[in-house]
Protein backbone atom coordinates (compact mmCIF):
# COMPACT_ATOMS: atom_id res chain seq x y z
CA UNK A 1 0.00 0.00 0.00
CA UNK A 2 1.25 3.68 -1.27
CA UNK A 3 2.27 5.30 2.07
CA UNK A 4 1.86 2.58 4.28
CA UNK A 5 3.43 2.39 7.87
CA UNK A 6 6.24 0.17 7.11
CA UNK A 7 7.70 0.13 10.77
CA UNK A 8 10.74 1.09 12.03
CA UNK A 9 13.84 -0.88 10.13
CA UNK A 10 17.19 -1.83 12.01
CA UNK A 11 19.08 -0.29 9.17
CA UNK A 12 17.84 3.19 10.09
CA UNK A 13 20.45 3.13 13.32
CA UNK A 14 23.56 2.79 11.12
CA UNK A 15 23.63 -0.42 10.12
CA UNK A 16 25.74 -0.99 6.77
CA UNK A 17 25.51 -2.81 3.58
CA UNK A 18 28.92 -2.75 3.15
CA UNK A 19 30.05 -6.58 3.72
CA UNK A 20 26.96 -7.54 1.40
CA UNK A 21 26.71 -8.84 -2.17
CA UNK A 22 23.49 -8.42 -3.50
CA UNK A 23 21.92 -9.53 -6.41
CA UNK A 24 19.63 -7.87 -8.89
CA UNK A 25 17.20 -8.91 -11.64
CA UNK A 26 14.86 -6.70 -13.57
CA UNK A 27 12.02 -7.59 -15.95
CA UNK A 28 12.61 -5.30 -19.15
CA UNK A 29 8.60 -5.67 -20.13
CA UNK A 30 7.11 -1.93 -19.07
CA UNK A 31 11.01 -0.76 -18.80
CA UNK A 32 10.11 2.76 -18.63
CA UNK A 33 8.50 1.61 -14.92
CA UNK A 34 11.29 -1.30 -14.08
CA UNK A 35 14.42 1.01 -15.40
CA UNK A 36 13.01 3.73 -12.80
CA UNK A 37 12.71 0.88 -10.62
CA UNK A 38 16.27 -0.25 -10.91
CA UNK A 39 17.47 3.23 -10.35
CA UNK A 40 16.13 3.79 -7.29
CA UNK A 41 16.67 0.53 -5.86
CA UNK A 42 20.58 0.71 -7.29
CA UNK A 43 21.21 3.87 -6.01
CA UNK A 44 19.28 2.95 -2.39
CA UNK A 45 21.86 -0.14 -2.51
CA UNK A 46 24.64 2.34 -2.50
CA UNK A 47 23.33 4.71 0.23
CA UNK A 48 23.05 1.65 2.15
CA UNK A 49 26.91 0.89 1.64
CA UNK A 50 26.79 -1.81 -0.69
CA UNK A 51 29.42 -1.24 -3.42
CA UNK A 52 28.88 -1.26 -6.82
CA UNK A 53 31.11 -4.27 -7.50
CA UNK A 54 28.92 -6.17 -5.43
CA UNK A 55 25.72 -5.80 -7.16
CA UNK A 56 24.75 -7.84 -9.94
CA UNK A 57 22.34 -6.72 -12.52
CA UNK A 58 21.05 -8.72 -14.92
CA UNK A 59 17.68 -8.06 -17.47
CA UNK A 60 15.23 -10.82 -18.23
CA UNK A 61 12.37 -10.03 -21.09
CA UNK A 62 9.94 -10.54 -18.51
CA UNK A 63 8.19 -11.17 -15.37
CA UNK A 64 7.76 -14.98 -15.75
CA UNK A 65 11.54 -15.15 -16.36
CA UNK A 66 12.65 -13.21 -13.37
CA UNK A 67 12.65 -16.49 -11.43
CA UNK A 68 15.34 -18.50 -13.61
CA UNK A 69 17.26 -15.88 -13.14
CA UNK A 70 16.84 -15.32 -9.03
CA UNK A 71 17.79 -19.27 -9.39
CA UNK A 72 21.15 -19.17 -11.61
CA UNK A 73 22.33 -16.18 -9.11
CA UNK A 74 21.28 -18.07 -6.07
CA UNK A 75 23.16 -21.48 -7.25
CA UNK A 76 26.22 -19.41 -7.13
CA UNK A 77 25.42 -19.09 -3.73
CA UNK A 78 27.75 -15.76 -3.90
CA UNK A 79 25.18 -13.45 -2.97
CA UNK A 80 23.70 -12.53 0.73
CA UNK A 81 20.52 -11.46 -1.36
CA UNK A 82 18.06 -11.09 -4.48
CA UNK A 83 15.90 -8.75 -5.96
CA UNK A 84 13.32 -9.17 -8.17
CA UNK A 85 12.11 -5.85 -10.17
CA UNK A 86 9.38 -5.97 -12.85
CA UNK A 87 6.06 -4.38 -13.51
CA UNK A 88 2.82 -5.92 -14.44
CA UNK A 89 0.19 -4.12 -15.22
CA UNK A 90 -3.67 -5.36 -15.93
CA UNK A 91 -5.22 -6.31 -18.87
CA UNK A 92 -8.05 -7.30 -20.82
CA UNK A 93 -7.61 -10.83 -20.02
CA UNK A 94 -6.31 -13.80 -17.49
CA UNK A 95 -3.01 -13.23 -18.28
CA UNK A 96 -2.33 -10.51 -16.07
CA UNK A 97 -3.56 -13.52 -12.96
CA UNK A 98 -0.96 -15.79 -14.04
CA UNK A 99 2.03 -14.02 -14.73
CA UNK A 100 1.19 -12.22 -11.15
CA UNK A 101 0.42 -15.76 -9.37
CA UNK A 102 3.17 -18.01 -10.90
CA UNK A 103 5.86 -15.02 -10.71
CA UNK A 104 5.33 -14.49 -6.99
CA UNK A 105 4.91 -17.79 -5.87
CA UNK A 106 8.55 -19.15 -7.84
CA UNK A 107 9.94 -16.13 -6.68
CA UNK A 108 9.00 -16.97 -2.99
CA UNK A 109 9.88 -20.76 -3.44
CA UNK A 110 13.18 -19.70 -5.04
CA UNK A 111 13.88 -18.35 -1.49
CA UNK A 112 12.82 -20.84 0.65
CA UNK A 113 14.34 -23.34 -1.00
CA UNK A 114 17.82 -21.34 -1.26
CA UNK A 115 17.50 -20.20 2.15
CA UNK A 116 18.39 -17.02 0.33
CA UNK A 117 16.18 -13.49 1.30
CA UNK A 118 14.29 -12.25 -1.82
CA UNK A 119 12.66 -8.70 -2.12
CA UNK A 120 10.03 -8.91 -4.72
CA UNK A 121 9.11 -5.64 -5.96
CA UNK A 122 7.45 -6.83 -8.75
CA UNK A 123 4.70 -3.94 -8.96
CA UNK A 124 0.95 -5.97 -10.07
CA UNK A 125 -1.09 -2.71 -10.71
CA UNK A 126 -4.15 -1.99 -12.43
CA UNK A 127 -2.47 1.10 -14.77
CA UNK A 128 0.30 3.17 -15.59
CA UNK A 129 -0.58 5.52 -13.32
CA UNK A 130 -0.48 3.20 -10.41
CA UNK A 131 2.72 2.11 -11.32
CA UNK A 132 4.52 5.78 -11.89
CA UNK A 133 3.51 6.36 -8.58
CA UNK A 134 5.09 3.27 -6.87
CA UNK A 135 7.81 3.19 -8.68
CA UNK A 136 10.41 5.23 -6.82
CA UNK A 137 9.03 3.79 -3.34
CA UNK A 138 9.22 0.24 -4.24
CA UNK A 139 12.14 0.52 -5.90
CA UNK A 140 14.01 1.86 -2.56
CA UNK A 141 11.91 -0.64 -0.11
CA UNK A 142 13.47 -3.67 -2.22
CA UNK A 143 16.81 -2.51 -1.46
CA UNK A 144 15.80 -2.19 1.99
CA UNK A 145 14.52 -5.21 2.01
CA UNK A 146 17.27 -7.19 0.75
CA UNK A 147 19.69 -6.03 2.79
CA UNK A 148 17.44 -6.19 6.61
CA UNK A 149 16.92 -9.45 5.66
CA UNK A 150 20.54 -10.47 4.84
CA UNK A 151 21.55 -8.84 7.91
CA UNK A 152 18.95 -10.96 10.07
CA UNK A 153 19.56 -14.14 8.17
CA UNK A 154 23.48 -13.55 8.99
CA UNK A 155 22.63 -13.09 12.34
CA UNK A 156 20.38 -16.18 12.68
CA UNK A 157 22.72 -18.34 10.99
CA UNK A 158 25.80 -17.42 12.61
CA UNK A 159 23.44 -18.22 16.32
CA UNK A 160 23.79 -21.90 14.55
CA UNK A 161 27.58 -21.93 14.70
CA UNK A 162 27.89 -24.32 17.31
CA UNK A 163 31.05 -23.44 18.39
CA UNK A 164 32.76 -24.33 15.05
CA UNK A 165 31.08 -27.51 14.43
CA UNK A 166 30.61 -28.19 10.50
CA UNK A 167 26.90 -28.69 10.12
CA UNK A 168 26.76 -28.98 6.34
CA UNK A 169 24.64 -31.96 4.96
CA UNK A 170 23.05 -32.35 8.34
CA UNK A 171 19.39 -31.69 7.31
CA UNK A 172 20.33 -33.61 3.67
CA UNK A 173 17.93 -36.61 2.87
CA UNK A 174 20.39 -39.08 1.92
Amino acid sequence: MQGADKGSSPIATGRSGSSLRIGVVQARFNQSVTDALAQACLAELQRLGVASENIRHLQVPGALEVPLALQALAERQEFDALIALGCIIRGETYHFELVANESGAAITRIGLDYQIPIANAILTVENDEQALARQQEKGRDAALVAVEMAQLMDELLADLDFDGLNLDGLNDPA
